[in-house]
């Protein structure tokens, strides 16, 4: 999974086909929770490239996308935001894979 570095970055990233972005941060606990099963989860959906952004070093791109809750997946297309899982509870591999099967139903 590609670290975002700098909101240049994430445009450049996401301005063509489909990206899913996941936004967390290391002193999270539930993001902590998730990590060791995010690999799985982008070998199971290996048609859509992830990338991590960490919250804190890029806040101001958080707070203009209304990420409040981590962890978070957003989904973009061709630029422009075409779903998301944002909230402030712990996820489970289940309900991250929800989210990208619902994915799939949307880019059909």
């Amino acid at each position: 999974m590609e670290h975002i570095k700098s909101i240049e970055q994430f445009r450049e990233q996401i301005k063509s086909g489909v990206t899913v972005a996941v936004f967390s941060a290391d002193w999270c606990p539930d993001c902590v929770v998730i990590k060791p099963i995010l690999p799985e989860i982008e070998k199971e959906y290996p048609h859509y490239p992830f990338v991590y952004v960490d919250r804190d070093e890029l806040i101001e791109l958080c707070q203009e996308l209304d990420i409040f809750g981590i962890p978070s997946f957003v989904a973009f297309k061709d630029g422009q935001e075409i779903s998301r899982y944002v909230n402030k509870e712990r996820k489970t591999k289940e309900q991250i894979t929800a989210f990208l099967n619902e994915l799939n139903i949307l880019n059909k």
